[in-house]
């Protein structure tokens, strides 16, 4: 088992003691504006002492107390800006007996407080917090009395604590987005400086609600002897024949003793185990490492690999034959690594979980909401299953939001997603003072403790869009012009230590079996970041940038694409939740409110991508459809594209899964957690056996992509129809597919598959068959979808007596088939959606809704791209 750490024993823990005890202080809390704060004078309601939430935020808590607007709601965010630019004072009181003013330490611990915080217990200045992404543990006995206590919390707005003192500096840093509001100048953004949520400050895809408040929980935690502040598995080596661990255990005792600690687990097929140790404390600090193994473990595996099999461990640290603390942990046993070999096309970008090379398949995640406390343990599993369901493997947590909750990352571990974790950087410049480092580093050390035991993380990276940033945009590349070489080095080599030293470091010593990577995206400093050849890449010429066509999405092959995205609409019933009728136009103001890119020029973007590839929209409803195909269309054509590519591409995470708020953004699921015809879309191009079909320049290759681990013996079959069913010719083929690969398996010019046909009327079908029976199939068709002579398909949706199912058919073929049941369940889920029907077929799909069956018979409609579009002459 190896030898525990030796500590010199001093004088012995005292013989009677009591464990750990917590008091919760989240009960009782009033709020109002802090005295002398100047926006009183327009809202003196705010002035009184109201009702507050902990955790919470204060504009929640207006909110509840009817002092502000929903800002989700129309145009009613511009209505709630006064509340973060004002200082807000909060306070509870609460009781303390003599047991725990008799215990040895008593701590005040808030694990989040946001952001500039000045706590006072009692009449007595506690600590004055300065990072959201913080735990604040103070000793509070002393201060302490038995009886009523009163705790009070100032908060000051970080815009109004930070623009007087940024105003007076020589430049601001180069930053994201500017206010809309006024609340500060253009180019003068207070969100660099501080250690807070950047997406709060307003992004392209959500509203600007800089919060302020108690964040996260508030506790007394008394104790005597020792307290357990840390219990983690290390896991050094884990391989198939053995898994070599530690028990590492972080103990704060009173003074010198002698402790044991016991350990036990259970295995995922039930069996336990367990190691008893005699462990030596000193005074202080003390770090325990209790070595031991497991034999052929059972392993953590990612989604399509294996089971993600987690191991449950618990440990008791008792004195004197007294369990003092205990703690659990819940953990998968993987090996992983972040593989970059030279090859042909430069260097590798791979997961590699087990030893098994895994093509990452997934989405970005933003925040679910502007208010983290309004996120539920439900949002939260409803979008992991959302995930899986869409066959991904890996999301992106973004470095622009917060270190998501925990249920979040232990939903992933149960459901095999991989998760690749900024720290929370997202895109400006930062700082490159000795101090501001030091505070991140604490915020890390923190974090990375807190996750470490999450099997799903499998890199720790350190910013999104820092480093390229610095290299490419504008923003920068002007600053470094006005500011002179001398100061634009300094800032650099301040990226640079934040980057490439302090956080690899934090993740080297807390986490050494994740890997750690500076930037998203970056070479890890071999040279430029955001090049096709090395690391990971993000892709925006489709969209921004050059607003280049989807096709353009075939012209670059990078080593893993960490970024791409389309916009799109969400459905009609959300839009319907925050806005008026009147409302639903592009050019709406109100519309324009919630489209957040371009300063809500954006809308006119989308509606001439769907043009382009469509045609003019025959209304807004039409739009919204097209729109949302659009963008599934596009968004698949670059995954299959980059899994087509396997093993010179080995990445797909798209922009973006989920909504902040309801809005016209990138995401594939809306806010309210409603699917968009990309999140239908992914569930296919992201299936473990996917055929490939991608025509370009009049030239279709196709592709057998596999993520089975073992070779597969599977059919090809090539079919030529007209729309209307008539049949031109069909064909079989043998194809023997590589285990974990993408088996090429023909290419076909436009001329070999039409025969003479007419392009505008014929469309191509590919299936990957086993036993006879489709798995995959993908249709090609000729030109672009405005210039197809799309026959009416003869669309039928009957739905079953029950409810639970609708089957849906086609005369002729129906591109892009839709089902919905409007208003009457916007929240309805279907096994499929936004599909292709070919002539005679029909399909019948699951209906998972609480609605009544005759009301949703009623509200069913079902469409498709024929007819969507104004007739051209």
């Amino acid at each position: 088992m190896g030898a525990l750490l030796a500590l010199v024993l001093a004088a012995p823990l005292p013989v009677m003691a009591a464990s750990l005890v917590t008091q919760a202080l989240d009960a009782n809390w009033q709020f109002r504006l802090a005295p002398g704060d100047s926006h009183a004078a327009a809202h003196p309601r705010a002035a009184r002492w109201l009702p507050a939430s902990v955790p919470g935020t204060v504009q929640t808590d207006l909110m509840a107390a009817k002092l502000l607007p929903d800002p989700y709601r129309r145009d009613n965010e511009a209505k709630i800006q006064w509340a973060g630019l004002a200082d807000w004072q909060y306070r509870t009181q609460f009781e303390v007996d003599a047991a725990t003013l008799a215990r040895r330490q008593v701590d005040l611990v808030f694990d989040g407080l946001d952001t500039f915080a000045d706590v006072s217990l009692n009449g007595h200045r506690l600590l004055a917090a300065d990072n959201m992404f913080r735990r604040w543990r103070v000793p509070a006995k002393a201060w302490l009395h038995a009886g009523t206590n009163t705790l009070e919390v100032t908060l000051h707005s970080p815009i109004a604590r930070l623009q007087p003192w940024l105003l007076k500096q020589p430049y601001a840093l180069p930053g994201e987005f500017d206010s809309a509001f006024g609340d500060e100048p253009e180019g003068k953004q207070t969100a660099n400086y501080v250690r807070k949520a950047a997406y709060q400050y307003g992004w392209d895809w959500g509203p600007r609600i800089v919060t302020e408040g108690i964040w996260k929980g508030v506790r007394l935690e008394s104790w005597d002897a020792l307290r357990l502040a840390d219990f983690h598995i290390a896991q050094p080596k884990v391989d198939a024949d053995v898994a070599r661990l530690q028990a590492q255990l972080r103990l704060a005792a009173d003074a010198a003793g002698q402790v044991r600690v016991t350990l036990r687990w259970r295995a995922p097929d039930g069996g336990a185990q367990s190691l008893m140790r005699e462990v030596a404390l000193k005074a202080g600090d003390n770090e325990v490492s209790l070595p031991f193994q497991i034999a052929h473990p059972e392993r953590w595996w990612p989604v399509g690999y294996g089971k993600p099999n987690l191991y449950d461990f618990h440990v008791d640290v008792a004195l004197h034959g007294e369990v003092m603390a205990s703690a659990d942990r819940e953990t998968g046993l993987r090996s992983v690594e972040l593989r970059r070999q030279k090859d042909p096309w430069g260097k590798s970008f791979a997961f590699v979980v087990n030893g098994v090379p895994i093509f990452a398949k997934g989405a970005n995640v933003i925040p679910l909401d502007s208010f983290p406390n309004r996120v539920t343990t439900a949002r939260i599993d409803a979008m992991l299953q959302s995930a899986r369901d869409a066959n991904m493997n890996m999301l992106r947590v973004w470095g622009g939001g917060y270190y998501l909750e925990d249920a979040f990352y232990a939903e992933a571990d149960k459901l095999g997603l991989m998760v690749w974790q900024d720290f929370m950087f997202g895109g400006a410049i930062t700082p490159y003072d000795q101090a501001f480092r030091d505070n991140v580093r604490a915020e890390a050390v923190q974090q990375v403790d807190r996750l470490r035991d999450h099997p799903s993380i499998v890199v720790w990276v350190g910013n999104n869009e820092v480093e390229t940033a610095w290299e490419s945009w504008d923003t920068s590349l002007d600053f470094q012009a006005r500011q002179g070489k001398a100061e634009s080095a300094r800032v650099e080599q301040g990226m640079r230590e934040l980057f490439d030293h302090t956080l690899r470091d934090v993740v080297a010593t807390q986490s050494p079996g994740v890997p750690y990577w500076p930037s998203t995206p970056s070479s890890d400093y071999d040279g430029k970041a955001n090049v096709l050849d090395d690391g990971d890449y993000h892709y925006w010429n489709v969209w921004s940038g050059k607003a280049l066509p989807p096709t353009a999405y075939l012209d670059v092959t990078p080593r893993f694409q960490s970024e791409y995205g389309l916009q799109s609409f969400p459905s009609l019933a959300t839009l319907h939740s925050v806005l008026a009728p009147a409302d639903l136009d592009i050019d709406s103001p109100v519309l324009r409110a919630h489209q957040k890119f371009d300063k809500g020029r954006g809308s006119r973007r989308l509606l001439m991508y769907v043009e382009r590839e469509y045609g003019k929209p025959k209304d807004f409803a039409s739009l919204v459809y097209l729109s949302q195909v659009m963008q599934a269309e596009g968004i698949q054509l670059a995954a299959e594209h980059l899994r087509a590519s396997r093993p010179r591409s080995m990445g797909s995470l798209y922009w973006q899964l989920d909504d902040v708020w309801p809005g016209v953004t990138w995401s594939s699921i809306d806010y309210y957690g409603r699917w968009k015809a990309l999140q239908y879309h992914a569930k296919r191009f992201y299936a473990p056996l996917r055929v490939v079909a991608i025509r370009k320049d009049g030239k279709t290759q196709v592709s057998l992509v596999s993520d089975r681990t073992v070779p597969l013996d599977a059919e090809l079959r090539v079919r030529v129809l007209d729309m209307d069913g008539k049949p031109r010719w069909e064909r079989t083929q043998d194809v023997r597919v590589a285990a974990l690969a993408s088996t090429p398996a023909g290419s076909y010019a436009d001329a070999q598959l039409l025969h003479g046909a007419d392009p505008r009327r014929t469309a191509a079908v590919f299936e990957w068959l086993e036993h006879g029976k489709p798995v995959s199939r993908h249709l090609v068709y000729f030109d672009d979808a405005k210039k197809l002579a799309l026959p009416d398909p003869g669309l039928k949706a009957v739905l079953s007596a029950d409810g639970r199912s609708v089957t849906v058919s086609a005369r002729q073929l129906a591109r892009e088939v839709w089902v919905d049941f409007g208003d009457v369940d916007p929240d309805a889920r279907l096994s499929d959606n936004a599909f292709d029907l070919l002539p005679g077929e029909s399909v019948t799909l699951h209906v998972d809704s609480t609605a009544d069956p005759a009301a949703l018979r009623r509200a069913l409609t079902v469409r498709s791209l024929h007819g969507a579009t104004v007739a051209t002459p």
